[in-house]
């Protein structure tokens, strides 16, 4: 089933500029504009593939994969390198965990400011004066 841009677009779940800038950052394809006139002259059609190449990225964008490390994961797709896919995600993970150690220390943090700041009505709020030091 070919389907235009908006089409395509639809179906990824993103607007016509994203589909736009994938193209542009090499992640999805171009097709040709067809020869010739009548309804379907001079406009570029897409096929499911370019639907699933697009639900990758956007899948592989929540996942927190840059589009650098997308890339290289759309080739190893290609060239079946497991060893380097695997690597990619180990990266991935690390960096996750990492981020979740942050945000579990900012949370904690914060809810001890929050119990300070409740504990007493009397003096500067223990929240305020935390983030102006």
């Amino acid at each position: 089933m070919a389907m235009t841009i908006s089409g395509l677009a639809r179906a990824g779940g993103v607007g016509v500029e994203t589909v736009r800038f994938y193209q542009r950052r090499g992640l999805l394809g171009t097709p040709e504009r067809p020869e010739g006139g009548g309804m379907a002259g001079g406009v570029r059609r897409y096929e499911e593939e370019d639907v699933r190449r697009l639900k990758f990225i956007r899948s592989a964008q929540g996942a927190g994969f840059t589009l650098e490390q997308i890339g290289e994961l759309l080739r190893l797709d290609a060239g079946q390198d497991r060893a380097r896919a695997r690597e990619l995600a180990a990266q991935r993970l690390e960096a996750l965990d990492l981020r979740i150690a942050e945000l579990q220390a900012a949370r904690d943090s914060l809810r001890r400011l929050a119990g300070a700041c409740h504990a007493s009505e009397e003096g500067p709020c223990p929240i305020i004066s935390a983030f102006e030091g």
